[in-house]
């Protein structure tokens, strides 16, 4: 059989030639963000100090209450809602040139390979459809509407149903070339890393706008990639997690 452990261990580094990357070889590394489609529907997103249903709450709170939610309500998420969950998981607190953004959430090197797309079923002032969050301006553009959106964000999740029956289920996909440029084939293991920092922050945050998730990490990689437009190798679906009022 196949040892697949070594995936867990950071052994791969020292077999790694850094002297080859294209850090090192001095080429520019790829863009932060993706672009945006031309004329593509673009959503501003409320800023910090339009989150007025956000609560103040002590982390050691949020942490004691964390927990897994897989029963959704019908509510409506609050746009500002909205807004303050995705801050919290792949914001920019600060942008140092072109290249570089420190984010709410750590990401080896500084790299931050993921984009974020959210299936929006119940957010008021959104269109059921999927959208793709911007962090450098903090907005959202549109990325396509479907009539079956729930069904297939179902079944993107191996049929389980609680992921198309949320307010919106983030989808976290990652951009693998902007992690390689840095770290070339030790570059996967921090990925994964990455997106446990990135679905933990949306625990913590749900906890601050009376909301639940879940972690889904069992998915059908090759329809959630066709159904989101994406190669299946430069980018590709990683991670999701329904949220949904309590």
């Amino acid at each position: 059989m196949t040892d697949y452990k070594y995936f867990l261990k950071d052994s791969i580094r020292k077999r790694v030639d850094f002297s080859r990357t294209a850090q090192s070889r001095g080429l520019p590394p790829p863009p932060i963000e993706k672009p945006c489609p031309e004329n593509a529907r673009k959503i501003d997103l409320p800023g910090t100090g339009e989150w007025d249903s956000v609560q103040s709450l002590p982390l050691v709170n949020a942490i004691a209450n964390r927990k897994s939610h897989r029963a959704p309500t019908k509510d409506s998420l609050k746009l500002s809602e909205l807004s303050f969950l995705l801050w919290a998981t792949q914001g920019v607190r600060k942008k140092e040139g072109v290249y570089h953004a420190l984010r709410t959430v750590p990401s080896a090197g500084c790299r931050h390979s993921f984009e974020t797309y959210i299936a929006a079923f119940h957010v008021e002032g959104l269109d059921k459809g999927v959208y793709r969050y911007l962090p450098l301006s903090h907005g959202l553009v549109e990325c396509f509407t479907h009539d079956d959106l729930e069904k297939n964000v179902e079944r993107m999740a191996l049929g389980q149903g609680f992921a198309g029956k949320s307010a919106a289920t983030f989808v976290w996909t990652t951009v693998t070339s902007r992690m390689e440029w840095r770290y070339g084939m030790a570059s996967y293991k921090v990925i994964a890393l990455d997106a446990g920092h990135v679905c933990q922050n949306l625990y913590l945050a749900c906890e601050a706008v009376n909301c639940g998730t879940c972690a889904i990490a069992a998915y059908d990689q090759e329809f959630a990639d066709t159904f989101l437009g994406l190669d299946g190798e430069d980018e590709f679906t990683i991670y999701m997690a329904p949220v949904s009022r309590l």
